[in-house]
């Protein structure tokens, strides 16, 4: 393997030590953070993933309070919760696990998050604050994708970055906060033509498609740092967008999946949850 691994577990230990350290700070001062999770439905991934954030929670000592709620949960109901989380004062970070169910619409569920407990930054106002360059709470795992390349030294003022996919989740904000950075930014997509002939021309590429090894070696160019968010499961085995053991052999820098950006992404949102609580309390 020629490319150096950015180890997501490192830098997420690192950012959690970095927020048990924060959070003993606020609780001298007689603030406890609080988060909110609410998980509707029985999708067996989305408890898992809600299990870990309660459990990163009561590592670093936030306060976690899990709501759970069957699947044909009326939006009345959803909205009512969120609407008495919003008022709470120990609350200081609320997130609505998706996917929800189909008869639940996630726009409107999440624009009823107050903006400023929006810890996922999905909130239209804090994706508005994001586009325009301003202070906000932005998206976990774009965020997450530059807080890596910043812990690993690399830099990205002024080079080419290409980004595949355009959900609202991940590519759009990837691109803007990589474009924030002043690197100069490709957005490639389900529909783009000669894909290969572009992510070739990439300094930085960020892969965030949802399938399985899709980028491979002869897309990649020689020392580019390769990112990938993907998850996705083969058989027994979880692996990423890109085809980790053949790019690893042409490119700088790699995360791998597992143990890549989706731990990082976790402790973003327990830094989110620490920004959100002292915009709240300390201002």
């Amino acid at each position: 393997m020629k490319a150096v691994l950015i180890d997501g577990k490192k830098i997420a230990a690192e950012i959690k030590a970095e927020i048990k350290a924060e959070v003993e700070k606020l609780r001298a001062k007689g603030i406890i953070p609080g988060l909110a999770t609410i998980l509707v439905g029985d999708d067996p991934a989305s408890h898992i993933y809600v299990r870990n954030k309660v459990k990163d929670c009561e590592e670093t000592g936030i306060f976690s309070e899990k709501i759970v709620l069957p699947g044909n949960t009326s939006a009345g109901e959803l909205l009512d919760i969120v609407e008495s989380l919003n008022k709470r004062n120990d609350i200081h970070g609320i997130l609505v696990q998706l996917p929800l169910p189909r008869h639940l619409d996630e726009f409107e569920i999440i624009s009823a998050i107050a903006p400023e407990k929006d810890v996922d930054g999905f909130h239209p106002v804090n994706q508005g604050l994001m586009l325009i360059g301003r202070d906000a709470i932005y998206p976990c795992t774009p965020a997450g994708v530059v807080e890596m390349l910043k812990r690993y030294g690399i830099r990205m003022e002024g080079r080419h970055a290409v980004v595949i996919g355009r959900s609202n989740i991940v590519g759009k904000p990837a691109a803007v906060l990589l474009l924030k950075e002043n690197a100069t930014v490709t957005i490639c997509h389900s529909k783009t033509e000669n894909l290969s002939e572009i992510t070739k021309t990439a300094d930085i590429l960020v892969v965030a498609v949802g399938r399985a090894r899709m980028v491979t070696a002869d897309m990649v160019k020689e020392g580019a740092v390769v990112v990938d968010v993907g998850i996705n499961r083969v058989g027994d085995k979880i692996v990423g967008d890109v085809d980790f053991e053949a790019v690893a052999q042409v490119a700088g820098y790699i995360t791998p999946v597992p143990g890549g950006v989706g731990l990082v992404t976790r402790a973003m949102l327990l830094k989110n949850t620490i920004k959100a609580c002292k915009r709240q309390t300390v201002g």
